[in-house]
């Protein structure tokens, strides 16, 4: 059964998304970091022999830079963050899957390896994030996917605890903690030198 690894992604564009990283950040920054970070974690993951990649867009109709290549794109579809991941977990048809996020520049393939091998011991897999959510998670396959996404609170110092909290009982193993960029002292903590720009996108941002 072929490993799956499914990125969600917003479409870059700009003054749309990333909305506390612009507030301390600036517009273009956001922009430049959506855009730059999923392109290089695409180019990072996208040509491992050991998973299938796909995107995850939001919204429905959003497109990736044509930079992106030829890989295969799907809607998120609606709901909250735990109704559009679990479409993104039960979307695959067979095969051990994770869901990891767009926004963590420290994701390396030896991470998303050593998840996928921590599955074939283990019903589940997540990847803690230093702000108290996760940038992964992923599954094996059973006929009956559960999902544990039942009053989690997204975007809160519970993420994670709510949803380990939904998995009492099932074997769930843990990867490296990453920091997810969500403000701009997130980026200078990372040496990314974010610094406030001129109001006003340049020519051609979209």
């Amino acid at each position: 059964m072929r490993n799956r690894l499914v990125v969600m992604a917003r479409a870059p564009r700009y003054g749309v998304g990333k909305r506390r990283l612009a507030a301390g950040a600036g517009e273009l920054a956001a922009w430049r970091f959506q855009r730059f970070n999923l392109l290089r974690l695409l180019r990072r993951l996208g040509r491992d022999p050991r998973w299938q990649l796909s995107v995850a867009v939001t919204p429905d109709g959003g497109s990736l830079p044509r930079e992106a290549g030829r890989i295969v794109r799907r809607p998120q579809g609606g709901g909250d963050l735990g109704s559009r991941m679990g479409r993104a977990l039960r979307g695959a048809l067979r095969g051990p899957t994770i869901v990891i996020g767009a926004d963590i520049p420290g994701i390396q393939p030896a991470e998303i390896a050593r998840a996928f091998r921590l599955l074939g011991a283990n019903d589940w897999v997540l990847g803690p994030a230093e702000d108290g959510g996760y940038w992964l998670i992923g599954a094996r396959r059973r006929p009956v996917l559960r999902l544990p996404f039942a009053a989690v609170r997204w975007s809160h110092p519970e993420t994670l605890a709510d949803t380990l909290g939904n998995l009492k009982g099932r074997r769930v193993a843990l990867v490296a903690q990453l920091v997810d960029v969500d403000e701009a002292a997130d980026l200078e903590r990372l040496g990314a030198g974010v610094s406030r720009p001129a109001s006003g996108a340049p020519a051609g941002v979209a």
